[in-house]
């Protein structure tokens, strides 16, 4: 006779729309029970549809206090975190770091990192004293994790900040079976990519229009990786558009 098949769960920040609403709609499609992360509760509500496995958590990621109680709920009802999506980010006007005002910095670094580092460790606290002990943390970062484009230092930085995070996590998280990777995405169809359709300023200071692709295709590479066993792990992805300028940026 067949087993049973587990029912696992998935946190998921900035799933309201984007990339994190996708990835949220296939894993309800697919059975798991989503926890939906993120600060409007209208979005979170359309990304749930009235499905029963979605569980919506309006949070601002910034906010320390915010996430560990978000965190103690999902564990109060699902009495586990198998999965963690650290999607949740945000970008700012460009500029030379002497133009970008300080507080469009701090809040770059507040979502884009302290968020991250915040829902991360709560996530792994609790993958770390559950039983079965462990679950996979999966971080976004950003072909801008390993080479920047022109005028964008705070979001760069925090996106390399992202991948020591990554490396850290996978590092610590060995004896406590808390495997954790990075997808590093570029030019996937959202908010954030519609200036690539009008054109957007190249190292050489050309602009020029970049192709995009369907955020379908992260959902399923992010679905793929959470299906894995855990003693197996993609440490890094690099999804993007084929044609994407990014092999000899600059």
């Amino acid at each position: 006779m067949d087993k049973k098949k587990i029912i696992k769960n998935i946190v998921i920040t900035g799933a309201g729309s984007g990339i994190g609403k996708e990835t949220a709609e296939l894993f309800l499609k697919n059975g798991y029970k989503v926890a939906l992360i993120g600060r409007r509760i209208e979005a979170l509500s359309r990304t749930a549809n009235q499905n029963i496995n979605a569980m919506i958590i309006p949070c601002d990621i910034s906010n320390y206090n915010e996430v560990k109680k978000s965190f103690l709920k999902i564990y109060k009802k699902y009495k586990k975190i198998d999965i963690l999506f650290n999607n949740a980010g945000i970008s700012n006007k460009a500029g030379t770091i002497d133009e970008i005002p300080i507080k469009e910095w701090v809040k770059a670094v507040n979502t884009n990192l302290l968020g991250s580092f915040y829902c991360a460790r709560e996530a792994f606290r609790i993958m770390r004293l559950q039983k079965p002990q462990g679950g996979r943390i999966i971080n976004n970062g950003s072909i801008s994790a390993h080479s920047p484009r022109p005028l964008s230092s705070s979001y760069t930085s925090t996106k390399h900040a992202i991948t020591g995070l990554t490396k850290s996590i996978a590092l610590d998280g060995r004896k406590f079976n808390i495997a954790c990777c990075q997808i590093d995405i570029g030019n996937a169809k959202s908010k954030l990519t519609k200036k690539m359709n009008r054109g957007i300023k190249q190292a050489s200071g050309l602009i020029k229009k970049e192709p995009t692709f369907e955020t379908k295709h992260v959902a399923k590479s992010i679905f793929y990786i959470s299906e894995l066993p855990l003693d197996v792990n993609i440490q890094f992805m690099t999804l993007m558009s084929t044609k994407m300028p990014y092999i000899g940026r600059g």
